[in-house]
């Protein structure tokens, strides 16, 4: 069985969101997640693929590893465990209601283009990148 990389879906156009995903591609040296805008064709067709899982158009994260999909503060605990290390440890906050967790994310998402800023299109990656990104 070959194993599927993780993909990780963003909102293309939240500086948050990028700053985000620059941070796993920074420490993801195993190279173990994918990535792909919310607002992208690929985006478009995972969620539609994962429409009885996920909402058409979330405000969040969205992380479909093995099958599987995750969003909000579960998306982002599961992200930071797959990085290893010491990212691992905050996995920990999975302990964490998840009605909590999810209420302090949303909470961001929310505020996150009036704290962070929006760019008018989605960021291109680098040639470096670009075989990480659908």
């Amino acid at each position: 069985m070959v194993h599927q990389p993780a993909v990780i879906l963003f909102d293309g156009v939240c500086n948050l969101c990028n700053g985000f995903v620059q941070f796993v591609i920074a420490h993801d040296t195993g190279g173990h997640f994918r990535f792909t805008s919310l607002q992208s064709e690929a985006g478009q067709k995972l969620l539609a693929h994962h429409a009885t899982t996920v909402a058409p158009t979330p405000e969040t994260v969205v992380l479909i590893e093995r099958g599987q999909v995750f969003t909000h503060s579960t998306a982002v605990l599961h992200i930071l465990c797959g990085l290893g290390g010491a990212w691992q440890l905050l996995y920990v906050g999975m302990v964490l209601p998840r009605a909590l967790r999810d209420a302090l994310y949303r909470f961001v998402a929310r505020h996150r283009y009036q704290w962070f800023g929006r760019q008018e299109s989605c960021m291109l990656p680098t040639p470096e990148l670009a075989q990480r990104f659908l």
